[in-house]
């Protein structure tokens, strides 16, 4: 059995241990490492012929990760954000080297130093008031999987939240007692509490009671789960969400995100404070909070309260009818 590389030694540390034990960096942080590690690896084995078993830190250099890089562009047709991010992924797993084996330092540094690339500023893409209200009126609510997906987009819309906070939210991460909020984990693992509309608590307890969640054994259950009762994956919300956006007759391309700046726009656009909608969303910074001001056409200058936010149609009664490559893989699911 060959020995492992100090890559493959230093990579399996911080992956398996330091990132979930010692960061308590969240599950899909870390699936997101893992799927740029892979993609570095495949472009190892691919493009320079270097066996996946056989890589070394040495065989690093910034030229070879530039290299990689424009790889992702070229070849895997990937934009500047999702480049960008497994360049954040490679910097962090250098700084770390650099702690752990320092007689590399330099190396290390050279990496941690490539910049990242600039990108014009995005249009956000968001959906009208009216769109978002012909959306969420069309899961038939006559039917389980219909009541689950109504309560799903409401949630997804009305907290503003990331798709991966919904997808990770547990039963007992809802609250619908007066005040109703639901609680996110953010990046980092950073925790918030978000309100929740009255309409949408409506949803999630007939869906709870539906569900039968309100027992003190489901606590730590999967808020959201497909029909075979395992946890709604992120494919599954994209899924979930196209069909309505078909249905509903928008023609924008709709992704579980575009959903997160339809909440942060209509905010702005009801006249809420910039700071409100960073504490909202969970931004870290507020000139992340800042893209949606400037994309903002026309400012309103009525109040939450008074502004007509976007609720969900009102629901009748429920009626109860082993090598590498793989590991990582593996860590990342």
């Amino acid at each position: 059995m060959k020995k492992p590389t100090d890559f493959i030694k230093l990579m399996t540390s911080y992956l398996g241990s330091y990132l979930p034990l010692q960061r308590n960096v969240s599950q899909n942080t870390i699936s997101s490492y893992c799927d740029a590690f892979r993609l570095l690896l495949t472009f190892l084995r691919d493009e320079k012929a270097i066996s996946i078993e056989r890589v070394r830190i040495q065989d690093f250099s910034p030229g070879l990760i530039q290299e990689y890089l424009s790889w992702l562009s070229r070849d895997r047709r990937c934009g500047i954000s999702t480049r960008n991010h497994r360049l954040a992924a490679l910097r962090a797993f250098f700084k770390y080297v650099e702690v752990e084996s320092p007689q590399h330092m330099l190396l290390c540094q050279k990496i941690t130093n490539i910049p990242y690339t600039k990108k014009e500023q995005a249009f956000v893409c968001y959906l009208t008031t009216e769109e978002m209200s012909s959306i969420l009126r069309q899961p038939d609510q006559s039917s389980r999987i219909g009541r689950r997906d109504l309560c799903f987009l409401s949630l997804l819309y009305d907290t503003g939240a990331r798709v991966s906070e919904i997808l990770s939210l547990k039963v007992r991460d809802i609250h619908l007692s007066n005040p109703a909020k639901v609680i996110l984990y953010g990046k980092g693992r950073k925790l918030r509490e978000v309100p929740i509309l009255p309409n949408t608590v409506l949803h999630l307890r007939r869906y709870m009671e539906e569900q039968g969640l309100s027992a003190p054994e489901k606590l730590d259950r999967p808020f959201f789960v497909n029909r075979q009762e395992n946890p709604l994956t992120r494919a599954g919300a994209a899924y979930i969400l196209n069909k309505y956006v078909q249905m509903a007759g928008v023609s924008t391309h709709v992704s579980p995100h575009v959903l997160r700046h339809t909440k942060a726009m209509h905010l702005l656009e009801a006249g809420i404070n910039i700071f409100y909608i960073k504490d909202f969303l969970g931004h870290e910074d507020i000139s992340t909070t800042e893209v949606y001001a400037k994309a903002s056409i026309e400012t309103q200058r009525h109040a939450l309260e008074k502004y007509s936010l976007v609720m969900p149609p009102a629901t009748p009664s429920w009626v109860t009818n082993t090598d590498t490559l793989e590991w990582l893989k593996s860590l990342g699911k």
